[in-house]
């Protein structure tokens, strides 16, 4: 592999704003990368070499107009782009060509990102699979829903890519491949110009190599203006709570003491541990969030499920199936139990500065016919808080495990240098 190929986001815009790199050749040493594994790992849905080639010449001939100038990036096939098709994960939208940009891309574009080309997706980021591969194992599934998006950064073929999150779209498969996934807090970054699922769930966020990289892509990215970027870890050691959730018993027992001993060794270096079980109002969430995003997703697909149904994969129809059972009452109560837990979960933070809990069951699943479990992540994404993952270790099969980091609600940065702290602090990092 190119060297150049490795190469984290912040590492490439720093030598290509010195002149030490040019847009070109990296974006070159990704494209060979591809060439390579895209017959194993299926990470993309539609690249456009000659166009980024194009757009890195002209990024090479100008002043750098932002901290992506020159980084090529993946975007999740769910995300409008005008130059490039959009096909929604789905057979409805085959060689669908929006008429504009998602304002995400725009920001990218503006911030002197080259757009590199489509990831796959999941159908309209739900659980039908696409072609990817986890490319820790190929005969294992990356997750989903952003399962191109996970996949292309792990395999070194973009060093940035952007995925959504309604339930574990992000989290997840970011561990499974072995990836930091960063979740913000909801409506941190723009969702217009996506295809909408379940709007009180949906989230845009990144997968990158680095840490050093998610300040730079929130500068890019957020909505509203970044202060100051987070250019280290945490200078003194964060107060940790550790939460495994009354679904704890849920994960895999490798998990689970992997989790343990990621603790322990965050105490030993420091960090104080508090053990924080979650009010008895919590065990409500999961099948809250569950209806939220089946009610939702029924109105987010009404056209299709009007119009095309039978293009509809079965597992597609079955969740609108039960969606469309659920009254809006039902809804409202789903809601309620969000917003009190909410609160709840805000006077938690009083005590410790962020949550550590499980990223997944535990490692990726063996078949490429489901993408996983989301159960550790739903409860923090109907939360609306944001949430890290980093690996901490590997599974029975040597696949990657992760931890999820959970922070308050706005405190994004406070939450990116607290998981920064953690894993310098563990034995396992990013690959």
């Amino acid at each position: 592999m190119n060297q150049l190929a490795k190469l984290s986001v912040t590492e490439a815009a720093a030598r290509i704003a010195e002149g030490s790199l040019t847009s070109v050749a990296l974006i070159e040493a990704c494209l060979a990368r591809i060439a390579e594994r895209e017959p194993l790992v299926g990470a993309w849905t539609f690249l456009d070499a000659d166009k980024a080639l194009a757009e890195a010449r002209a990024r090479d001939a100008e002043a750098p107009r932002g901290p992506l100038h020159g980084v090529p990036v993946g975007l999740k096939d769910i995300i409008d782009t005008a130059s490039m098709p959009t096909g929604y994960g789905s057979p409805i939208y085959q060689g669908f060509q929006p008429r504009r940009n998602a304002p995400c891309v725009d920001q990218l574009l503006a911030a002197g990102a080259v757009i590199l080309g489509k990831t796959v997706t999941t159908e309209f980021a739900t659980y039908h699979p696409g072609k990817t591969a986890n490319p820790c194992n190929l005969a294992h599934t990356p997750g989903g829903s952003s399962s191109g998006s996970a996949a292309a950064v792990a395999d070194c073929q973009v060093p940035l890519s952007l995925g959504t999150q309604t339930a574990g779209s992000i989290i997840r498969p970011a561990s499974f491949c072995g990836v930091i996934g960063y979740k913000p807090t909801h409506d941190a970054f723009d969702y217009a110009g996506l295809h909408p699922l379940a709007p009180s769930l949906d989230t845009l966020g990144v997968f990158v190599r680095s840490f050093a990289d998610l300040s730079v892509v929130r500068q890019a990215l957020s909505v509203r203006p970044v202060a100051t970027a987070v250019t280290l870890p945490c200078a003194t050691p964060p107060r940790i709570g550790f939460c495994r959730t009354s679904l704890w018993m849920q994960g895999d027992t490798v998990m689970r003491s992997r989790l343990e001993a990621t603790a322990q060794q965050l105490a030993q270096a420091g960090a104080e541990l508090v053990e924080i079980t979650l009010p008895p109002s919590f065990t409500e969430l999961v099948e809250a969030q569950t209806l939220i995003f089946c009610a939702e997703a029924v109105r987010g697909l009404d056209r299709e499920w009007r119009e095309q149904a039978e293009l509809l994969s079965p597992e597609l129809r079955d969740l609108l199936a039960v969606g469309r059972k659920y009254t809006p009452d039902m809804e409202a109560a789903a809601q309620r139990v969000a917003q009190r837990c909410r609160t709840e979960l805000a006077t938690l933070f009083g005590d410790v500065d962020v949550l550590l809990t499980p990223s997944s069951i535990g490692e990726a699943p063996l078949g490429l016919a489901r993408t996983g479990d989301p159960l550790f992540n739903r409860i923090w994404t109907f939360l609306h808080v944001p949430c890290v993952t980093f690996p901490i270790g590997a599974g029975p099969n040597g696949l990657p495990l992760g931890a999820q980091v959970v922070g308050p609600h706005g405190a994004d940065d406070k939450l990116i240098a607290a998981a920064w702290w953690m894993q310098q602090h563990v034995s396992h990092k990013a690959i």
